[in-house]
């Protein structure tokens, strides 16, 4: 409980009617889950609109509504208080009820379209193999130091992401890695934290269904370092052209990481395989267990956040050698009969051409590639064709199948997809919509040596089919249909 004048402090209020100096429970953004004694946030969402809720909260017990438009009628006895942006105030409340969590943490956010995941996963387990208390926010999973809290969304939303600062502060962690994404920048799920330090991996071609136009994600993206203090520091990929967009109005100190160019922590691969890489990184050699070029620049990135930081480079560099793949992230299993299984989250274009460059890298010319590959409904319909193509121009036979379909018709989706096949390729694809099937089907092809990419799905353990989320694991299904073949 807390009194409300103190959790308004800086959320620029229009208009007030009634006492601030009561005391209020919680803080709620949706009226079904109001009780008595709480404080209602009123916010517009992409597809419902607070407003129409209040009357509602107020009947459910709120005590005090924080709104843009006041109602033409009000409850005598409830504190209204007017603001010009509700996501806004929602997220600096958020953070002042929870006493400014992020300011007695290291916090570092990433962004980019591919490679958050891998990044703060892996800087998570680099801090802890260092000793150093730290939480993890992110699209696989949430840690409080060994403690595993399940993830719903890429970046929580603010009442519930500075609830998860503040338990790791009072769980005594010193450092805070996590994901953010285009939309928590826009929906000003971020706004109120205090960042230490932000990494910034790639940009390309996603949520266009949302943003609507490229230019639109990249200034969503650009937010997130727009608004990092002086303090802080910006490490940005240099080889992205993009990269220096990300930076250009950032106040805080910015450091570049790359593969190619000129950069302020550069790195080489000197062998690829699937034991790993090989790295020359900051001028030492580091054997990391991690798999491809793209995997090369998210080491390199995660080092360089690292020693901003304050780390010892040689102990960074040690811990890196050490750190596992992270789940989903081509992850690969191997049949009886030499058959490699290898299961990716790759559900952008970039994505898919990074994972089968790097298949391409490894394989010795004479295996047959068989690329498993469909894409969500009700999102970003405009890169279907483009992963449809991609696949089919660099894999030697391409299964379409589906990839949660949520509300669409699947067969519908990988008839968006086949368009961008060239007629030169369309006879080596096959559309086979049940996603299992599809795997079985893939397994039952592969011949010796040969190399099967399951890609889209990655970590997720369920396929979001008609509104109904049936278990569902790449990996498992994958493992089982070498099974089915072997016996």
């Amino acid at each position: 409980m807390r009194q409300l004048q103190e959790i308004l402090y800086k959320t620029g209020l229009l208009e007030v009617v009634g006492d601030t100096s009561i005391q209020v429970d919680e803080i709620c953004f949706s009226s079904n889950e109001i009780k008595s004694g709480d404080i209602f946030v009123a916010v517009k969402g992409t597809r419902t609109d607070g407003h129409a809720f209040i009357s509602s909260a107020v009947a459910s017990g709120a005590v005090a509504v924080v709104c843009e438009t006041l109602p033409d009628s009000l409850t005598a006895g409830i504190t209204y208080i007017k603001v010009a942006d509700s996501s806004v105030a929602l997220a600096v409340m958020a953070a002042n009820y929870y006493d400014n969590p992020s300011e007695k943490l290291q916090l570092v956010g990433v962004t980019g379209t591919n490679g958050k995941t891998t990044s703060v996963t892996l800087l998570y387990r680099l801090f802890m193999n260092l000793g150093m208390p730290s939480g993890l926010l992110s699209t696989v999973e949430n840690r409080i130091n060994q403690q595993i809290i399940p993830s719903t969304h890429t970046t929580p939303d603010p009442v519930r992401l500075n609830k998860l600062l503040a338990t790791m502060v009072e769980d005594g962690c010193k450092y805070c890695f996590m994901e953010v994404s285009s939309h928590a920048v826009v929906q000003h799920r971020v706004t109120g934290l205090v960042f230490a330090g932000g990494l910034f991996t790639n940009i390309s071609h996603d949520h266009l269904d949302y943003h609507k136009t490229f230019e639109e994600y990249i200034k969503a993206k650009k937010g997130f370092f727009d608004m990092l203090p002086a303090s802080s520091f910006a490490v940005y990929n240099s080889d992205d052209r993009n990269g220096s967009v990300m930076v250009q109005n950032c106040k805080g100190k910015t450091i570049s990481f790359g593969l190619k160019g000129i950069a302020d922590f550069k790195c080489k691969v000197v062998e690829n395989s699937f034991g790993g890489l090989l790295l020359a990184l900051d001028g030492h050699e580091v054997l990391c267990r991690l798999i491809g070029s793209f995997n090369a620049y998210n080491v390199t990135g995660v080092y360089a956040v690292a020693v901003m930081l304050g780390q010892d480079k040689l102990a960074v560099l040690t811990a890196l050698s050490n750190l596992e793949p992270v789940e989903g992230r081509f992850q690969y299993v191997i049949s009886s009969n030499r058959v490699t299984g290898i299961v990716d989250y790759a559900h952008t274009p970039d994505a898919l051409m990074n994972v089968l460059n790097t298949i391409k890298d490894l394989r010795t010319g004479n295996e047959t590639v068989i690329t498993v590959v469909g894409c969500g409904g009700d999102r970003d319909k405009a890169k279907r064709p483009i992963m449809g193509k991609i696949a089919s121009d660099m894999s030697d036979k391409v299964i379409f199948t589906s990839d949660n379909p949520r509300s669409e018709n699947p067969d519908l989706i990988i008839d968006e997809m086949r368009t961008g096949v060239s007629p030169v390729n369309f006879k080596k694809t096959i559309a086979v919509p049940d996603r299992k099937e599809a795997l079985r089907l893939a397994c039952s092809m592969a011949e010796t040596g040969d190399i099967i990419l399951v890609a889209g799905k990655g970590h997720e353990k369920y396929q979001d089919i008609a509104g109904v989320k049936t278990p569902f694991d790449d990996k498992q299904v994958l493992l089982d249909s070498f099974k089915l073949m072997e016996s």
